[in-house]
């Protein structure tokens, strides 16, 4: 029997479990960044998932100037142990160095296409039900505002038509394509 037909499914469930957890911490981090509305459903369900585990770490971990450096500590420790568990199943070594620093490139990635499918979940809205309020509709728009609104600045709607999301995600796509590959090659990451 191949080795892999059991460590294949053993590491998706442990990149998908720690992938959504980070995922939610991301999101409430990003979100107190972008001073979203905590008051709405899917806002209160992200701070109850993450403050049993981020209210122990505050008393260690203080933010600074509004940045909720505990929440990086956090999803930066997950995914390092993310890591570590995947190259300790595939390999069978144990490496925690390594992870602790290719944790780092991961985490931006993250962080970009967050804002990428934040835009293009807000593009296919605006065409299928525009103008309709949803909870999860007023988080994502609270996200995006902070890059969006620059972007509309910039290219004013054209006919109704607004350019602005393009832009936003070129330039995004530009930010990973300047900033992962130095990242990578600094953190000596094998996952590219």
């Amino acid at each position: 029997m191949d080795s892999s037909y059991l460590t294949d499914p053993l590491v998706f469930i442990i990149q998908t479990l720690f992938g959504l957890y980070i995922l939610v911490v991301m999101l409430r981090f990003l979100l107190q960044w972008a001073r979203a509305d905590f008051y709405n459903p899917l806002s209160q369900f992200i701070v109850k998932v993450t403050t049993p585990v981020l209210r122990p770490m505050r008393r260690i971990i203080p933010g600074v100037g509004g940045l909720d450096f505990a929440a990086i500590v956090l999803m930066w420790l997950l995914k390092t142990l993310e890591l570590m568990l995947v190259i300790l199943i595939t390999s069978g070594i144990f490496n925690p160095i390594g992870p602790m620093l290719w944790a780092i490139p991961q985490l931006v990635e993250l962080a970009i296409h967050v804002f990428i499918f934040a835009i293009l979940i807000q593009v296919i809205i605006s065409w299928i039900n525009p103008g309709t309020y949803n909870p999860i509709i007023g988080v994502i728009n609270s996200l995006t505002d902070p890059l969006m609104r620059p972007a509309r600045r910039l290219i004013p709607p054209i006919s109704g038509l607004d350019l602005s999301p393009m832009l936003v995600i070129l330039g995004l796509y530009l930010l990973k394509m300047l900033l992962l590959p130095p990242l990578l090659m600094l953190t000596g990451s094998p996952f590219h």
